[in-house]
């Protein structure tokens, strides 16, 4: 496959923190961590990885802005473009000992993610696309699951942790999907579970109360993948909402209807 010098340099990128995450899985439990919030924690290794990418894409556009989850944003002054980078989505896998976890950039263009990256260094799996020119698996191309009913997809999901709001609200959305779908999964890397619907391995997936580093590498993919993504309203601004529901278009939207339906009781 083609790929563009932009998206030659988020790869490289990627590979030299991952190769840096790799080291510190395999010591994980040398690891010095800290507490960020209840239930979300954050590593030496995270921050490092963090590090390493905004050296990395400064270097090779300056003018960029950098939108990361461990460090202050940076404005670029050329206006237009913003790299939005996870440098380790799964951080409770990780620090687990658990080979789930992600780095995710992407670049964001007058408002529109136009390249992205998400490679787990535990497996070497790197999943890149760009606008217009198709999702990839190493050198594979992607394309989501064709199934069309929900009896027979698999549906990734997210599960609010210890610290996070709407519980209910969860389980309610989860007792309606698991009494229509072959089965639910909770992976616990939202990057990683938004490559594996662009893969067809998930034929679905939803979660609330996202972020826009843990969303915007993910939506390209499926997009590239010929997926449909909204925010679970319907709307299609995923990364202001912080909620998404992704598959197919037959299977985005039955999902969407089942996520709708009134609580019990009410």
């Amino acid at each position: 496959m083609a790929r563009s010098a932009l998206l030659n340099v988020m790869v490289q990128a990627a590979f030299k923190a991952g190769k840096s995450l790799a080291r510190d899985f395999g010591e994980v439990q040398n690891l010095q961590v800290s507490l960020k919030g209840p239930g979300d924690y954050v590593s030496q290794a995270d921050r490092k990885a963090e590090k390493v990418l905004r050296e990395e894409l400064l270097k090779a556009r300056p003018t960029y802005g950098f939108l990361g989850e461990e460090s202050e944003e940076i404005i670029g002054t050329d206006g237009a473009h913003r790299w939005i980078v996870d440098p380790l989505d799964g951080t409770t896998n990780f620090l687990h000992g658990i080979p789930h976890f992600a780095i995710s950039v992407a670049l964001e263009r007058q408002g529109e993610v136009v390249a992205a990256v998400i490679l787990n260094p535990a497996t070497d799996e790197l999943y890149t696309a760009e606008r217009g020119g198709g999702a990839f698996l190493n050198d594979r191309r992607l394309r989501v699951a064709a199934r069309k009913n929900l009896s027979d997809a698999v549906i990734g999901t997210g599960t609010p942790h210890l610290g996070v709001a709407n519980h209910g609200t969860y389980l309610v959305e989860l007792r309606h999907v698991m009494g229509e779908v072959a089965g639910v999964r909770r992976m616990g890397a939202a990057s990683l579970d938004l490559a594996y619907v662009a893969a067809g391995r998930f034929d679905g997936f939803w979660e609330r109360g996202l972020m826009p580093w843990d969303l915007a590498a993910g939506i390209l993919l499926i997009r590239e993948a010929g997926g449909w993504v909204a925010d679970i309203d319907g709307g299609n601004k995923p990364m202001d909402d912080g909620s998404i529901v992704a598959g197919n278009e037959y299977i985005r939207k039955a999902l969407h209807d089942v996520l709708h339906r009134p609580i019990p009781g009410k």
